[in-house]
């Protein structure tokens, strides 16, 4: 279902993961404060999402083949780009009222062990909703350029920041 759209009474979770999908709403905020009701006292509230420079070097090469071949779905902007760094996701999780998050980022690289390599990292990625947009020439050259890239420039790595934010719902006074 849409995140947007879940009914689900207060405080009725032990935990809620959101896991490189909170970028994707135009109001974050207000979908973590959403999410945030959902947990009972004591529970815990865990999000994820990507650091800077995902996917680079690579990532630059992807947009300008789909500029080359598709103007109109190239993207210089990617939706997580609003909260990639530790402050503009506190900021977040603040304007969202929850309580002492905890924000861990870590710093890795995925291994490109050969051209087929990236193109399965596009396909097995938000990249793909792009692809399935072109026609087959389209794709296919979209694709030679991509494989050219991290051949010619002899890529065996592409950076896979990411942003964990884990807070616990403070308890509330159980009077009897």
């Amino acid at each position: 279902g849409d995140m947007l759209s879940m009914r689900f009474p207060v405080a009725s979770f032990d935990a809620v993961v959101c896991v490189f999908g909170i970028f994707f709403v135009p109001d974050m905020a207000m979908a973590v404060s959403e999410l945030w009701s959902y947990i009972r006292s004591g529970g815990k509230l865990a999000v994820t999402t990507w650091g800077r420079n995902l996917f680079e070097p690579a990532n630059d090469a992807f947009w300008c083949s789909i500029k080359d071949v598709r103007p109109e779905l190239y993207k210089g902007f990617n939706p997580w780009d609003r909260i990639d760094n530790q402050a503009s996701l506190r900021k977040i999780l603040d304007e969202a009222g929850v309580a002492s998050p905890k924000i861990i980022a870590e710093n890795r690289l995925h291994p490109i062990k050969s051209t087929e390599d990236w193109w399965t990292i596009v396909l097995g990625s938000g990249y793909r909703g792009t692809i399935e947009q072109l026609n087959l020439a389209e794709r296919q050259k979209v694709k030679e350029a991509n494989l050219a890239f991290i051949r010619d420039e002899k890529i065996s790595a592409v950076e896979t920041n990411v942003l964990y934010a884990l807070a616990t719902k403070p308890q509330t006074a159980n009077f009897k």
